[in-house]
């Protein structure tokens, strides 16, 4: 649930062991991360995703209520996420469902921040 006590939840995320051809595909990782987007109830503004030589994905997924963003390295199996949500609206947790679900790593790792702690903010 929501900590009331902060603006947004950031989720950090590795998958290891994941396909190396889906870590090259834009096309299915856009979809993949705008359905992401849509299971958490987000409000997609705008993507941008780019394919590095010789191979590799970066993009971005910026919602209303923050951004997903991914980074891959297919020669490693490994691809780095965030999930960062505002707003109590959004859960960022059904979005890195889908993206297990998706992306299937044999291992994976996932921790939650809080930002913008509302104590810090005041001073």
């Amino acid at each position: 649930n929501m900590n009331t006590s902060a603006l947004g939840r950031h989720i950090l995320i590795e998958f290891q062991g994941c396909d190396p051809d889906k870590l090259n595909d834009i096309p299915s990782i856009e979809q993949a991360f705008l359905a992401a987007a849509e299971a958490m109830k987000a409000t997609v503004v705008n993507t941008t995703f780019h394919h590095f030589s010789p191979q590799g994905v970066s993009g971005v997924v910026v919602i209303q209520e923050s951004h997903l963003a991914i980074h891959t390295w297919p020669e490693h199996e490994f691809a780095a996420i965030d999930i960062f949500t505002c707003g109590e609206t959004v859960n960022p947790w059904k979005a890195y469902d889908f993206l297990k679900a998706f992306f299937q790593p044999t291992n994976s790792n996932a921790m939650e921040i809080n930002r913008g702690a509302k104590d810090l903010l005041k001073r």
